[in-house]
């Protein structure tokens, strides 16, 4: 086997071809056969062919020689092969694994497709790969480039974290769009007739961002500022859209909004959204009424108060609740879907009682206190143990009195008021306006439980994959952009939870395992002409497969240097 190679003029035009060809003999004569046209080829490319062929049977020679290993064992090449070989190098690469899987996937979602092709488009689409990687700032997105063959994968240029800044403004305002690409994608689902929809919260540690407020904070950071963050989903529990709101934006305030953009930017027909108690109240519910020709319902939960005043009017009764699935229809189209949770109502139970131990605590090391201390009032200890009655939630159904004679203080149980605020224990109400026809009570439970999905979402976004926070931005719009690269983000880390499922992997530790899966970069004359991907070790084909990703035999080498603006300063310790 040959590199054949002829030059021809015509017409003061030179034109150039090789062929790789092979000889054979065939009736006692040398004949020849064409295997491949080569013309295409770089004359580096040729060289690295015909170096090759020539020297195919002493290839470990040929690394041997180019290494320097003159007198290795075996080594008979001449002295041309040693100069040629010198212009040859094989060098570890930039990871590959990690990032072309999960390109990949974004690619299968749609998600490539819905940020574009421009530059901001690409430098979005690494931004959510490296959130996905390793979560972080934007400075430590483009460290993260400089391992990971972000630019060879996404046909990137050169950037640098203050480029990625730009891109979150880039991102907040194309958001709308993104999403409704995305949404377009996903019409065709069979959850598309159903919206689940509900809000987190998530605390800042400074207090200059411009959308930080104090508000109800559901992560349990007193005196921090923060933001809220309403997300939309289909019943699959695919994100469809994800706002940002002020931090003292009520909950119900934010529900409004998710109807308008339904109805006017994803013109959707014939849903029905599915909401938790205190998120779709009598405001609420008139707003979708004004999209009745569009055929908009919902699903919810009344409150423990609204529950009360049900029982009380006669529209339910208490012997209603069962584990079983109840259901009470009004003459205004609205149904009532009760049910009492057993498992729920033991944990009340016991936590009731882990309360009232607690008290009894208080109580005891009040009265050692007074006893040890013959000038302490009495009055003082029980007030600090009402004071605790209080904070535990149990004062309604717990009486704390004094004997000043007797300088101690006791607990004395309400009998009748623990039973009434027990009788609803591990009891909750759905209400919706969906006909019967259309889905009855087990259906309407069923999806109301849909918005678990939604919770486990906020949960995988905030702390347990993609953190969320910190937020490392101060301005509204790269807010915005930040939580809508992540949510983006858990989309794709939601689809690979699901094509791993059978395996005995995390997201986390799979992402891992793929990031120790490098090219091999082969350099001619100390230039990368392209980088080879060798064969994966079994663990990290079984997570391949498993996605249903097929990795490139090689990729082109962009040649483009990420560096960041801002250096990490390095400190030594003086001896």
């Amino acid at each position: 086997m040959y590199v054949d190679s002829s030059t021809t003029t015509i017409n003061a035009k030179t034109y150039r071809r090789h062929l790789l060809r092979e000889s054979y003999r065939e009736d006692g004569r040398v004949k020849h056969r064409t295997i491949a046209n080569l013309s295409r080829c770089s004359p580096e490319e040729l060289e690295a062919i015909r170096l090759a062929l020539r020297y195919k049977g002493e290839l470990a020679a040929l690394l041997s020689a180019q290494k320097g290993c003159g007198d290795a064992p075996g080594l008979s090449v001449a002295g041309d092969v040693l100069q040629q070989a010198a212009a040859w190098a094989v060098r570890q690469g930039l990871s590959v694994g990690a990032v072309w899987l999960v390109y990949d996937v974004a690619r299968r979602l749609g998600i490539e497709r819905a940020l574009g092709t421009s530059r901001q488009g690409r430098l979005a689409l690494w931004q959510v790969i490296a959130r996905v990687l390793d979560q972080g700032s934007r400075l430590s997105a483009v460290r993260l480039a400089t391992s990971h063959a972000a630019c060879d994968v996404l046909g990137l240029e050169a950037f640098d974290e203050d480029d990625l800044y730009a891109n979150l403004d880039w991102l907040c305002e194309g958001q709308a769009a993104i999403e409704q690409r995305l949404f377009e994608n996903r019409a065709a689902s069979p959850a598309a007739g159903l919206f689940l929809y509900d809000v987190t919260s998530s605390y800042l540690e400074g207090t200059e961002n411009e959308l930080a407020a104090f508000g109800y904070n559901r992560d349990g950071k007193r005196g921090k500022k923060q933001i809220v963050i309403g997300l939309l989903c289909d019943g699959e529990g695919e994100p469809v859209s994800v706002e940002v709101f002020e931090g003292n934006t009520q909950d119900a305030q934010t529900f409004v909004p998710q109807v308008t953009k339904a109805a006017k930017r994803f013109g959707a027909r014939e849903v029905t959204f599915v909401g938790d108690r205190g998120m779709i109240k009598s405001r609420q519910i008139a707003a979708l009424g004004e999209f009745a020709e569009k055929g908009f319902h919902y699903i919810t939960a009344i409150t423990k108060p609204q529950i009360e005043t049900l029982l009380k009017a006669g529209t339910i009764q208490l012997d209603l609740f069962d584990s079983e699935v109840a259901e009470v229809s009004t003459d205004q189209g609205v149904r009532y879907i009760l049910r009492r949770n057993p498992a729920r109502a033991i944990q009340i139970a016991a936590s009731r009682q882990d309360k009232w131990a607690a008290l009894e605590k208080e109580l005891a090391r009040q009265n050692a206190y007074l006893r040890e201390h013959p000038r302490a009032s009495v009055e003082v200890a029980r007030r600090k143990t009402q004071e605790r009655a209080v904070q535990l939630c149990i004062s309604a159904w717990v009486c704390v009195t004094a004997d000043h004679a007797g300088r101690q203080i006791a607990l004395s149980l309400d009998e009748a008021a623990l039973a009434e605020r027990a009788k609803l224990d591990g009891c909750y109400v759905l209400k919706t306006d969906l006909e019967c026809a259309v889905a009855d009570k087990h259906r309407v439970h069923a999806r109301y439980k849909d918005l678990a999905q939604v919770e486990w979402a906020f949960r995988t976004s905030k702390t347990v994959e993609l953190e969320l926070r910190p937020i490392h931005v101060r301005l509204a719009s790269r807010t915005r952009g930040h939580v809508f690269v992540v949510t983006l983000a858990y989309r794709l880390a939601r689809e690979l939870a699901l094509r791993w499922r059978a395996l005995d992997t995390t997201v986390q530790e799979g992402i891992d395992e793929l990031k120790t899966l490098c090219a091999t970069e082969i350099l001619h004359n100390g230039r990368v002409l392209c980088s080879q991907l060798p064969e994966p070790r079994p663990s990290v084909r079984a997570l391949l497969d498993a996605a249903a990703v097929r990795l490139p035999e090689a990729l082109p080498s962009k040649g483009a240097h990420v560096t960041t603006k801002r250096k990490l300063p390095i400190r030594r310790k003086e001896r």
